[in-house]
């Protein structure tokens, strides 16, 4: 072949040059799941959460007394499957058309939708024990277990429905809030709407075992609460009207180490006696036996 000949053929096409390999995702950590682990307040021992909750919601290292779901706290009282639960269609409404950070009736949907809960009480009748009964309770989880209309409103009815049935009445007591700022009077009025009803289950010979566990304060503390045939309270469990830190600061003097806890305020006579959980439901089925004809 002449040059002239070669200067003819055509050259062979250009050939990309090979990608670089894609460099592989970064590898996620292998962490420890969430809500696996639980740290104890009392001795800062880190548990197994299922451990907690198979044992009563206590720390296995110390006994701390850990907050208690509704549904499990009733499960730890009642007989199984024995709990029928009234007015469990009862909704809060929004009076005031009140906001903070966000509007009120947005909080309440937000609630309902984290902690599985209506509002923060839950009436109905039940067994301890063989022993029927009318149960209530209130749980923190829900706005701090504040008293607001539903609250009262429930309330009220399972304590006229327990006069009418002649039964005891047990009311666990889990309420940080107080009353609910969010409904103004509508939830000052139910400390003394709760409060007359229980009146009236008194003159009709009824018994109302009241239960404080951690935190029970404010106008809970300040009405219902306070008012049991007899008082019993769980260990350590945080017991008052203004927390602790307010008092401080108004009286200006040094408070007691123990101040506003349960042991405290069985020295100076607010309780009857302080029952560790595991004792709890034989507990209250001794005092239905004893006080009841």
């Amino acid at each position: 072949m002449t040059p002239q000949d070669a200067s003819t053929v055509p050259s062979p096409p250009d050939v990309p040059a090979p990608k670089p390999d894609p460099e592989p995702p970064p590898r996620r950590k292998r962490g420890v799941p969430e809500h696996v682990w639980l740290r104890c307040d009392a001795c800062g021992a880190t548990v197994f959460r299922k451990r907690v909750e198979q044992g009563l919601w206590l720390c296995p290292e110390c006994s701390h007394h850990f907050y208690v779901p509704a549904r499990a706290r009733i499960a730890q009282l009642l007989d199984q499957d024995s709990f029928e639960e009234w007015f469990a269609g009862m909704r809060s409404v929004d009076p005031l058309g009140f906001a903070d950070k966000r509007p009120y009736k947005d909080r309440l949907v937000d609630e309902q939708k984290r902690t599985g809960l209506v509002d923060a009480c839950i009436v109905g009748r039940g067994y301890m024990r063989g022993r029927p009964l009318v149960f209530g309770l209130t749980d923190s989880s829900f706005i701090m277990g504040s008293m607001g209309s539903v609250v009262g409103e429930k309330l009220t009815r399972a304590i006229e429905e327990a006069t009418k049935s002649r039964l005891p009445l047990v009311i666990v007591s889990g309420s940080g809030g107080g009353a609910r700022m969010h409904e103004g009077i509508f939830s000052l009025m139910q400390m003394g709407k709760v409060s007359a009803a229980l009146a009236r289950y008194h003159e009709a010979g009824g018994l109302f075992i009241s239960v404080l566990t951690n935190p029970t304060m404010g106008g809970v503390a300040a009405s219902f609460a306070s008012l049991g045939d007899i008082t019993l309270a769980e260990p350590k469990a945080l017991i008052g009207f203004a927390g602790p830190r307010v008092v401080k600061s108004t009286v200006k003097v040094a408070l007691p180490a123990n101040f506003q806890t349960s042991e405290f305020l069985l020295e100076h006579g607010f309780v009857d006696r302080i029952v560790p959980r595991t004792e709890l439901r034989a507990e209250i089925s001794r005092l239905i036996d004893y006080c009841v004809k």
